[in-house]
């Protein structure tokens, strides 16, 4: 298998196999030069909090190392993982969302929410493994009070609203056991939800999906519209009392893929309070990446309905991908996302959700989790101020969720 394909499986859904061994040199241009870091972004980048919106972790340890850190101890360097202990030290990560992530597939089997619980299982196993360095965080204040222990605050997000199989109380569940978010799909649509990157059964969010987001705002916990189709993303802003959060996409004016969020969109997410924290992952944010992804659904449904045997199907992917590379990118690739969303909206409605560990590759200088001052520096040296920095690392997501146990807070006493 090819480290293209690798790549473009990854970027679907976060799967076991690790990144390629070696990367093929890459040119920058004098748009896209080395970060080269500076003391002055380092002290800006220690003196704030940065809160990650999206990790893949979870689902790598599960099904790389059958959920055992003994097979896969992340206190010691993991090369076939972009996270591990000494990296999220060396980025200075304050705050981590683990995503629980569970394949689409598995919407009428009857074990999605089992699956997604196994994984809150593991996180707490985590913990429990590595007390001094991770600590269960589900408020704005405990995010705040771990991070000055020292400690990564660590919250658990749901990638997939088929994870609750239709059931409220099953949400209701997965609040009580800590997670704070729910991505309402993933790959595919739900029974009431669309996908951007599926044939949409809805128009946008279906009357059960309603329900969905104003329990979401009575529990407190975030609706995240990652994966969404644009049409839902209209549809969640419009029922959604509490601010919404893109947990990890780009801005569709920079890049022209549906996983993205476009220009009115965002204007919506600005009156809403909400926030979008921008991935990494190439095949989004970059736009050359963008169109070669673009034709991945159409081309996996073209060679599933040849008929074809295993090896000629891997055989039809890669001259598929050979045709159409996607392009690292680099930090700069990032921060234009991050650029765009601040020129249209303004400063408050922006973060940082990477993917790292649910894609195969990841712009240049930012391979792993150690890459996160990185986007410090580019930040400062187009002349964001430290306050602003701030902003983008976390402040803007300590905000939105604060509100949103507001919000829980004055709805539970109706």
């Amino acid at each position: 298998m090819t480290s293209t394909l690798i790549a473009v499986l990854l970027a679907l859904l976060p799967l076991s196999a690790p990144p390629p061994a070696s990367r093929p040199e890459i040119t920058l241009t004098a748009q896209e030069t080395s970060i080269v870091l500076t003391e002055e972004a380092l002290r800006i980048h220690r003196s704030g909090l940065l809160i990650d919106g999206h990790n893949d972790l979870l689902w790598k340890i599960r099904s790389k190392a059958d959920s055992s850190f003994d097979k896969m101890d992340i206190s010691q360097p993991q090369k076939t993982l972009q996270t591990d202990i000494p990296r999220l030290r060396r980025g200075g990560v304050g705050a981590q969302f683990w995503a629980a992530y569970v394949p689409p597939s598995e919407e009428h089997t009857g074990r999605a929410a089992q699956i997604a619980l196994e994984e809150f299982d593991l996180l707490d196993r985590m913990m429990a493994r590595y007390p001094e360095t991770f600590e269960l965080a589900t408020s704005a204040d405990d995010i705040e009070r771990i991070h000055r222990t020292g400690k990564i605050a660590s919250l658990l997000g749901v990638e997939g609203g088929h994870t609750i199989e239709k059931s409220l109380d099953t949400l209701a569940l997965f609040y009580q056991r800590g997670a704070r978010y729910l991505g309402l799909t993933h790959s595919a649509s739900t029974d009431w939800a669309d996908s951007c990157t599926d044939k949409p059964r809805h128009g946008g969010l279906a009357p059960f999906g309603e329900q969905v987001i104003r329990e979401m705002n009575r529990l407190g916990m975030l609706v995240d519209i990652s994966h969404t189709s644009h049409d839902c993303m209209r549809d969640v802003l419009r029922v959604s009392r509490a601010p919404v959060i893109d947990s990890h996409a780009g801005a569709f004016a920079v890049a022209a893929h549906p996983r993205n969020v476009p220009d009115d969109v965002l204007r919506m997410l600005k009156a809403n309070g909400g926030i979008v924290m921008v991935t990494f992952f190439p095949g989004y944010i970059h736009p050359e990446g963008a169109k070669a992804m673009m034709d991945f659904f159409e081309q996996e449904r073209i060679i599933k309905s040849q008929g074809l045997s295993p090896d000629e199907a891997a055989r039809a992917w890669r001259a598929w991908k050979e045709a159409h590379p996607i392009p690292a990118g680099t930090v700069q690739t990032v921060v234009d996302h991050i650029d765009h969303i601040v020129g249209l909206i303004g400063i408050d409605y922006v973060g940082l959700g990477s993917d790292y560990d649910g894609v195969g590759i990841m712009p240049v200088q930012l391979e792993d989790v150690s890459g996160f001052p990185c986007i410090t520096q580019e930040l400062h040296n187009r002349g964001y101020t430290a306050e602003d920095i701030h902003k983008i690392m976390g402040k803007n997501f300590l905000r939105v969720m604060r509100e949103a146990e507001r919000i829980a807070r004055e709805l539970q006493k109706q």
